[in-house]
């Protein structure tokens, strides 16, 4: 049974537009350095599906599907000295951090604010929505799942806060 995943990016860093262009539309999800994130990146399975989301950004917002087209692997960026994300304590005999790779599905012709996935009913106990919610990958239900898939083929326009 397939698992449902939310997972934010930085547009600045790295948005649903980099992924569109990189090889296969296919990338790793590299820089989690959080231990709560990271194990749910570890229950991943290929197959999964995930919503990409801007954060900190305005509006801050879901952009669109991905897939897991390889699960959980030893990060190699933890190993390398020269990267942002190398972890000393991490080795290949105990490595602490993971990757999947991602695959896009589908970009959304109209983002899914924030502040419009407030006000939508049955969306009250997503993780997103959660106050001082910050993980950078989280669980989303199956039902939230056929909810926000749903908004994201309506016809509705008032979907995002900026025009």
């Amino acid at each position: 049974m397939a698992q449902y995943w939310l997972l934010k990016s930085e547009p600045t860093s790295f948005s649903i537009q980099d992924l569109a262009q990189s090889d296969g539309q296919t990338t790793c999800w590299e820089g989690v350095r959080n231990y709560q994130a990271r194990n749910f990146m570890k229950s991943m399975k290929v197959g999964d599906r995930g919503f990409f989301y801007h954060s900190n950004t305005d509006p801050p917002a879901i952009m669109g599907t991905v897939a897991v087209v390889k699960a959980a692997y030893p990060d190699p960026y933890a190993f390398d000295k020269k990267s942002r994300y190398f972890d000393p304590k991490s080795t290949m005999d105990a490595p602490r951090w993971f990757l999947v790779d991602l695959q896009l599905l589908k970009t959304f012709s109209s983002p899914l604010s924030l502040e419009y996935l407030r006000t939508i009913k049955g969306l009250e106990r997503m993780e997103l929505l959660r106050k001082g919610s910050r993980l950078s990958v989280q669980p989303v239900r199956p039902d939230e799942w056929k909810i926000v898939r749903s908004l994201a083929t309506s016809t509705k326009t008032t979907r995002s806060s900026k025009a």
